[in-house]
């Protein structure tokens, strides 16, 4: 049984990581989506809030989302993973995810394994989907319905 890891801030979980969730998926026999816990970062959204929309729009039977802080590495020890999968959108993200990728295969040994995204939803982060939420713009095709409404909500409040 294999099992894959995949890790991500998710703060707001866009189309994009549905995707790659959803291929993993298909190719795993267990994933589990990690949300990363990241002190560093200002995140819109709760770790817990962040977890529930993922679950709700990860109904794969062979999906489980979880939660962490500290070391991937670590966390991987502890569910058993046997690869991580990390989606790039582009060249920029390879670079960055490639130095990750080798500096995790050194204190573990685990081997990292990179998704690249639809054509059609390479131009998708995070960042930007916040961005054009706080500015007013339609996310509806950049994120699940009930993510979308979360978004407005947060922006409003």
């Amino acid at each position: 049984m294999t099992t894959a890891l995949v890790p991500g801030s998710f703060d707001p979980p866009t189309n994009g990581h549905i995707d790659v969730v959803s291929r993993c998926a298909s190719i795993f026999d267990e994933v589990v989506v990690a949300v990363v816990l990241n002190p560093s970062k200002d995140s819109l959204f709760s770790s817990e809030e962040r977890k529930q929309m993922l679950e709700e729009h990860c109904p794969w039977p062979n999906v489980r989302v979880d939660g962490f802080d500290g070391l991937l590495v670590d966390f991987a020890k502890v569910v058993g993973a046997d690869v991580v999968v990390k989606g790039l959108r582009a060249i920029t993200d390879f670079d960055y995810e490639l130095q990750l990728a080798q500096m995790n295969r050194h204190l573990s040994g685990i081997v990292t394994m990179f998704v690249p995204t639809k054509p059609e939803l390479g131009y998708l982060s995070s960042s930007l989907v916040k961005e054009v939420a706080r500015l007013g713009g339609d996310v509806t095709e950049l994120v699940p319905e009930t993510v979308g409404v979360a978004l407005r909500e947060r922006m409003e409040s």
